[in-house]
C-alpha cells in the first residue's frame, strides 16, 4: 500500500504539535504553583493539551486518508528533532554533533521504514 503524501504531511504537522505540546508542557510545568487550580488554570498547559488533541485528530485525519502504519508512526519520531530545535530556541540548549548524529539515524530509519 502506497502512503499518499497527505497522510505523510499530517504526521509531519503531528510531530511539530508533539513538540511544541512538550514544550508548553515544561514551560508551564516551570510556572505552576503546585496546586490543582495552578495546573488547571495554566495557559500553557492547557496549550499543551490542546496540542495533543491536535496531534490524535491529526493521526486520525491521516489512517482515514490511507498509508501503512510502518510507513507513517516512524515519521513521527520527527517530534525529536522539533524538540531540539524548539529547545536551542527558547532555552539555548545546544544541539551536540552527537545530537545531529542521533538525528540522521532518525531520518534514515524513517527512510528505510517507509520502502
Amino acid at each position: 500500500m502506497k502512503t499518499p503524501l497527505i497522510s505523510i504531511v499530517f504526521f509531519l504537522l503531528a510531530a511539530l504539535f508533539g513538540a511544541v505540546g512538550q514544550f508548553l508542557y515544561k514551560s508551564g510545568a516551570e510556572r505552576t504553583g503546585g496546586t490543582i487550580a495552578g495546573y488547571l488554570l495554566n495557559p500553557r498547559l492547557l496549550g499543551g493539551v490542546i496540542c495533543y488533541v491536535a496531534v490524535m485528530v491529526l493521526f486520525v485525519a491521516a489512517f482515514k486518508k490511507g498509508g501503512a502504519l510502518a510507513t507513517l508512526y516512524p515519521i513521527y519520531a520527527t517530534t525529536f528533532i522539533f524538540a531540539a530545535l524548539i529547545a536551542l530556541w527558547a532555552y539555548g540548549t545546544p544541539i551536540k554533533p552527537v545530537n545531529v548524529g542521533g538525528m540522521l539515524l532518525l531520518v534514515a530509519g524513517m527512510y528505510f521504514m517507509g520502502r
